[in-house]
């Protein structure tokens, strides 16, 4: 009998359907179809590559409407949202087709020949999406490995594997040959550890918890194979007295509750130097109450729901230790809402200061100068992303560089551009994604020496 996943609307809490889970079996037989696939797909021409994923971006693009409906309902991602994964999906490929006809190697001198340096493809490269950004999350893995030749095995998350299985679809009507983009629903334990325990897989990129991504890192080295990791995240948005505190306190919200707070990137820290702390909360006040959290299928919502019953009571579990001094509201109903809520804090030992709590959850805490406000924002063992507020350019480039995270914005919150490079210090991560280097972390660099 097979196994098989119920997929929920996480905003009625209403079953969509029943996705059938692969074996162990199964997921060798799709990597040994890869493994077969590889050896024709690394030798289409480069610009017979580029042509494809341009052709792959283009049907992405015609079903931009249809892949947004299905994450609104399979994810409870707003329609805003939605429309912009989906979006980045053609904007990643059409990106990386520029790729294949552009991994220069290099002539180095050397005395007594010539000496040349070739970047190949891999192989088969297991990637593992979470359930947060199903989309986006896979084209920044898949994008530059099909890229560069290598060819994809896809695990989605058990609870969002909607999208992905269209994706795979709409690559073979795209004329991306078969085997060559694989998508695998199944469990973590079965899939996703079979592409971490499996020869013929030479790269996984995780995207996914700490705790989790150490036991991929774990496995991955016994076989000394490659690995890409995106963790785990608890950045701080440093508001300075000198900032334009409107316009801090307008945007603070949309930086920890943008999809509901599943989003490692999100500023679940807000440090405000202490002369401007109590101004900055009465402006935060309104811009928090209000947010639009409404049933993603209203199309001027901002914020949507958790993504399931266990995630809305892990996020409930933080809050009932603390006292919420903001509230948002929710729409009530049978879906998996939390509201937005903001804590002050004045102890860095709090679990809610200290914890990744992915939900629309940020704590606040007051800072004395400069050098305190570094302080405690690096005081974590996470180090993704971060923002800095404030007038002062000088301060903005020094907070940026003192502050260890891998993704810093001064007077905005921006993280992610595709055609800029992402990733994290410290326990968030090892390695980059996205950006025009991604295609050269699916290859190996070879040096050929011919003598004179």
């Amino acid at each position: 009998m097979t196994d098989t996943f119920t997929v929920v609307n996480p905003a009625t809490a209403r079953a969509i359907t029943d996705v059938p889970l692969a074996s162990v079996e199964e997921a060798d037989a799709a990597i040994a179809r890869a493994h077969e696939a590889f050896a024709s797909w690394r030798a289409v021409a480069p610009g017979e590559r580029a042509a494809l994923l341009r052709r792959y971006a283009a049907v992405v693009d015609a079903h931009v409407e249809e892949l947004a409906e299905i994450e609104v309902r399979n994810a409870g991602h707003t329609w805003g949202n939605a429309r912009w994964e989906a979006g980045n999906v053609r904007d990643c490929l059409n990106y990386y087709a520029g790729a294949p006809e552009r991994l220069f190697g290099r002539q180095v001198p050397v005395a007594g020949g010539t000496d040349v340096t070739f970047h190949e493809p891999l192989g088969v490269v297991g990637i593992i999406v979470p359930w947060n950004f199903p989309m986006p999350i896979a084209a920044w893995g898949m994008a530059p490995a099909l890229a560069a030749g290598n060819t994809v095995v896809l695990k989605p998350a058990e609870l969002t594997p909607l999208t992905a299985l269209r994706l795979a679809e709409l690559a073979l009507e795209a004329g991306i040959p078969e085997g060559v983009l694989t998508v695998l629903p199944g469990r973590g334990d079965v899939v996703g550890e079979r592409f971490v325990t499996h020869p013929l897989v030479r790269k996984v990129c995780f995207t996914g918890s700490t705790a989790v991504g150490k036991r991929v890192m774990a496995g991955c080295a016994e076989q000394v194979k490659r690995v890409t990791l995106e963790l785990g995240g608890k950045s701080s948005n440093i508001v300075f007295a000198d900032a334009d505190l409107a316009a801090a306190a307008a945007a603070a919200p949309y930086a920890v509750f943008d999809n509901a707070g599943q989003d490692c990137c999100a500023r679940s820290r807000i440090l405000v130097e202490r002369s401007a702390y109590d101004e900055f909360l009465s402006l935060l006040e309104p811009a928090v109450t209000g947010l639009r959290v409404l049933d993603p299928t209203d199309e001027s919502s901002e914020m949507g729901p958790l993504i399931s019953a266990r995630q809305r009571d892990t996020v409930a579990g933080y809050l009932s230790e603390v006292d919420v001094t903001i509230a948002g509201s929710t729409p009530g109903g049978d879906g998996f809402w939390v509201a937005p809520s903001v804590v002050a804090v004045d102890d860095p030992g709090q679990r809610i200061w200290r914890e990744e709590v992915f939900g629309p959850v940020v704590a606040v805490m007051p800072f004395d100068d400069e050098a305190d406000a570094v302080a405690r924002a690096n005081d974590t063992d996470y180090g993704l992303s971060g923002s800095i507020y404030t007038r002062d350019l000088g301060r903005g480039l020094r907070v940026a560089r003192a502050v260890e995270a891998g993704n810093l914005s001064v007077n905005s919150h921006s993280s992610v551009r595709y055609w800029t490079p992402f990733g994290g210090y410290k326990q968030s991560g090892l390695g980059r994604e996205l950006g025009p280097d991604a295609p050269m972390a699916f290859t190996e660099e070879k040096n050929v020496f011919i003598a004179h």
